[in-house]
């Protein structure tokens, strides 16, 4: 089999799982209460609270697949890939259990352990390369640390229990929208009132943090070297743990604000336990047909390759529904976009609706992405030096997160200044997955799928535009370290599809790249994400609404951007 190669950029068509096509129950009507502009996770979950709410929803998904960068696709014959998002865990559990996504087909394999950080080394007396480790099992993790730090052995449960109260303080923010400053400052007393009830989930958060406030407040400002520096002294400890303060930012682990990112990391949960990730039966687009069977249970009408072209705006400056590419016009009362901040106001809404002030604001987001995703079909399964396991079966570590190129936070700065000079890491943060060890579903018999998430990678490659060959190029590197960490791996490769940020915008929708609708950096979080004026998921024109991880509370695949524009949706109708 690995005589024959495939290579794929994203240029020619693959199969989808779990699609939704025209060839659907549902016939595209002239007229909803309810239009959503892309079936992606957050959209749908829009879509479904809308629908139970009694609003008449549809949605328009512009791809042959619904998920957005949730998805499942086979790239090569008989290899299934989470081709864009991979891992869950941020998936908010009141979603989980309001649309019921197990009994809608939701399985996921849980991970443990879920960490493994092999060393470039060589062993003593023979030995294997030393490695790290990192599982549910508290005690096992201290017996793990301890190979290079007693000190810091001691001091990884005070840690975690620290990051997890930090964390679960934050809950009440995820699932409400940001405060209602307006509405607080300025209307009758009634109004008022009303809208000081939006302070509850801050009070919430305040009241579970009570002295930890200023630890919170340092964590989301400050480097994360700094918070890990004050707790641990070893490598690859800290780079292991700094990966998560970086992963899908362009950002560097010395950079104010990098502590955030691990914290948004780690506040999820799955099957109860906190701050796991799992895999997805079938890959990540079980979650988007999950999701998907319980909204068109309720009654959604649910499109694939449905292009919008624009947003119908009428003479009175409100939403009178969209106009598809090929000329269809679909009315509606409202509009949810899960297109990006950038897409639903630059390509979709008419310029002449918007303020010029408001389109030079939409301008100034960033969304700056250092990831370039490879996928890999390989015939046998990766076998690691510092983990060997000679007979081809999987070891415990073969189910983690594999984190390469992570000895030190210096390896992982000195593949940030590369990107900041625009070009490519010479030397890039890889994280590794091979969900197929615990999801048989995924790949032939004896095969696997590998899922490289790598940094640091440009938008452009030193002010031009990437070609084939810089991405071949590209990818060849990072083989190339993988082979150092597991020799034997680039002949086992029979495919790869090499997705860099333009790509990643391409094909499905990210603007620049960025996995998570625009960066996560301190100016664009709560209150001013993804502009100060947008927080409240509603737009500069009636009706127009965001529900995309562009808005509060951000990225990953956690449904609370469409669970919290569906809930100021409704509100917003009942009161017309």
């Amino acid at each position: 089999m690995a005589a024959a190669v495939w290579r794929d950029r994203g240029r020619r068509a693959v199969t989808a799982v779990g699609t939704v096509t025209r060839s659907s129950h549902s016939t595209l009507k002239s007229q909803y209460d309810a239009l959503v502009i892309g079936g992606g996770h957050n959209g749908l979950v829009a879509a479904a609270y809308l629908q139970k709410g009694g609003v008449k929803t549809a949605v328009l998904e512009r791809r042959h697949v619904l998920g957005g960068a949730a998805v499942s696709e086979e790239i090569f014959p008989g290899f299934r890939f989470s081709r864009c998002s991979y891992l869950l865990s941020l998936l908010r559990p009141h979603i989980c259990r309001d649309l019921e996504l197990k009994k809608h087909g939701l399985k996921v394999y849980m991970r443990d352990p879920h960490a493994f950080t092999p060393m470039l080394e060589e062993g003593v007396r023979g030995a294997p390369p030393r490695s790290l480790i990192l599982g549910s099992d508290l005690t096992l993790n201290q017996t793990e640390i301890g190979r290079f730090s007693q000190k810091d052995a001691k001091a990884f449960p005070a840690f975690t229990a620290h990051l997890e109260k930090l964390a679960e303080a934050i809950h009440p923010l995820l699932d409400a929208p940001p405060v209602d400053i307006p509405g607080i400052t300025a209307g009758s007393l009634r109004k008022r009132m009303a809208a000081a009830k939006t302070l509850t989930p801050l009070i919430k958060c305040g009241l579970k943090l009570g002295r930890n406030v200023p630890d919170l407040y340092e964590i989301i400002t400050a480097p994360i070297t700094k918070i890990l520096n004050q707790w641990f002294e070893s490598e690859p400890l800290r780079a292991t743990l700094a990966t998560d303060a970086v992963i899908g930012a362009m950002t560097s682990p010395n950079n104010p604000g990098s502590g955030y990112v691990l914290l948004h990391h780690v506040m999820g949960e799955l099957e109860k336990e906190k701050g796991a990730w799992g895999y997805v039966e079938g890959g990540m687009g079980g979650v988007s047909q999950a999701i998907a069977s319980a909204a068109r249970s309720y009654g959604v009408d649910i499109f694939t390759e449905k292009d919008v072209g624009q947003v119908l705006v009428g003479s009175d400056g409100a939403v009178k529904g969209v106009v598809l590419k090929d000329a269809t016009e679909i009315y509606s009362k409202v509009v949810l976009s899960n297109a990006t901040p950038y897409v639903t106001f630059k390509n979709l809404t008419p310029q002449d609706a918007l303020s010029p002030e408001f389109i030079r604001a939409v301008d100034q987001i960033d969304y700056t992405s250092p990831v370039t995703k490879i996928n890999v079909a390989v015939d046998k399964l990766p076998n690691f030096l510092a983990c060997p396991t000679p007979d081809g079966k999987p070891g415990p570590h073969h189910q983690c997160s594999i984190h390469l190129n992570c000895e030190s936070v210096e390896v992982l700065e000195s593949a940030y200044k590369d990107a900041m000079s625009g070009r490519p890491s010479a030397r890039p943060m890889l994280e590794m997955t091979i969900p197929s060890v615990l999801d048989p579903t995924l790949a032939p018999p004896g095969c696997h799928v590998v899922l490289l998430f790598t940094q640091f990678t440009p938008y452009h490659i030193e002010g031009r535009e990437w070609t084939d060959q810089d991405r071949e190029a590209y990818a060849d590197t990072v083989f190339d370290w993988v082979e150092r960490y597991a020799p034997g791996f680039k002949g086992s490769v029979v495919g790869r599809d090499i997705l860099t940020p333009p790509d990643l915008e391409r094909i499905f929708g990210l603007t620049g790249g960025n996995i998570f609708h625009g960066s996560m950096s301190l100016d664009q979080l709560y209150l001013a994400r993804p502009l100060p004026s947008l927080s409240d998921y509603r737009s500069p024109v009636k009706g127009l609404y965001l529900c995309g991880s562009g808005s509060h509370p951000g990225g990953g695949v956690m449904g609370s951007p469409g669970w919290n524009a569906a809930l100021t949706v409704m509100a917003d109708l009942k009161h017309q």
